[in-house]
């Protein structure tokens, strides 16, 4: 095991990582209409998702939003997307599934001040926050989405506790991420011992994979051009690109890339005649 991998896995260093990275590179794509930040998702045969122009060169990165969201109804609902990056997804789901509000948190502020300037559709607002300590009261929300984003945390254990305070009973946690494989029993026992009960699980990591394959060519682009040449690699590794360290761990099982549908328990009341329980 390298220094640099020992010194990464420790939370607050991780978490510090990745804190001064996501602006850096908000700020070297700027103009760039980069909206989307995760690695896409394309099933076999294509999914056939109707899209407008505008978001057609977006296709594989919204077909995992779409994948993840559409696992519950989200119309007419509260939501809230933690860790939204630049707002395309959160955009795009607003737009079509019609939740009566759909907020998007970041702690990245430039990525923040972006999905301002960017995105404005009904019911659609941005502000900066942190997934370890979300800024909302209890049981106001009905889904929370995370996408692509918890293995940047250095408590995710606390970030799915908060997860459960802020949904109501009955809410509903949509979620995608992966795990390196010495990661992978500590991010199931997480997931196991969370006050949230499992509706859905899904492995993806072949549909991502193929994802990554659509958006090779823009992603080697932009990593060329965009940073310095002594971070080619490192931005080759954190957009995936093929013949990268996560594009060869996904091929060989080293990476597993899930998708995921829990909800929160309902709570139980006495029935008003005595007979039993009634569910909230």
């Amino acid at each position: 095991m390298s220094l640099f991998t020992q010194v990464y896995a420790i939370g607050a260093v991780r978490s510090l990582l990745w804190k001064l990275w996501y602006p850096f590179v908000t700020r070297r794509l700027r103009g760039e209409e980069v909206l989307f930040l995760n690695y896409g998702f394309q099933t076999e045969p294509p999914m056939k998702l109707p899209l407008g122009p505008a978001d057609e060169p977006n296709r594989v990165c919204i077909q995992l939003y779409h994948h993840v969201a559409t696992q519950v109804d989200i119309a007419g609902k509260h939501v809230l997307e933690v860790s939204c990056g630049h707002g395309g997804g959160a955009a795009y789901l607003a737009r079509t599934l019609r939740p009566a509000t759909y907020t998007g948190i970041d702690l990245n502020p430039a990525g923040i001040r972006l999905c301002e300037e960017r995105h404005t559709v009904d019911g659609l607002a941005f502000f900066r926050g942190d997934a370890e300590a979300l800024p909302f009261a209890s049981e106001t929300l009905d889904v929370v989405i995370n996408i692509e984003a918890s293995h940047c945390y250095a408590r995710f254990p606390q970030f799915l506790q908060e997860v459960a305070r802020v949904l109501r009973p009955g809410g509903y946690f949509l979620y995608a991420d992966f795990r390196f494989s010495d990661e992978q029993a500590a991010w199931e026992v997480a997931l196991a011992t969370a006050p949230l009960e499992l509706v859905h699980a899904q492995v993806i990591s072949a549909e991502v994979r193929r994802g990554l394959d659509r958006n090779a060519a823009r992603s080697l682009e932009l990593v060329t051009r965009r940073l310095p040449k002594w971070l080619h690699s490192l931005g080759r590794d954190f957009a995936g690109i093929p013949g990268s360290r996560v594009y060869q761990a996904l091929q060989n099982g080293q990476v597993v890339y899930h998708s995921y549908c829990y909800q929160k328990p309902r709570v139980e009341t006495p029935a008003a005649d005595g007979t039993g329980a009634a569910v909230t």
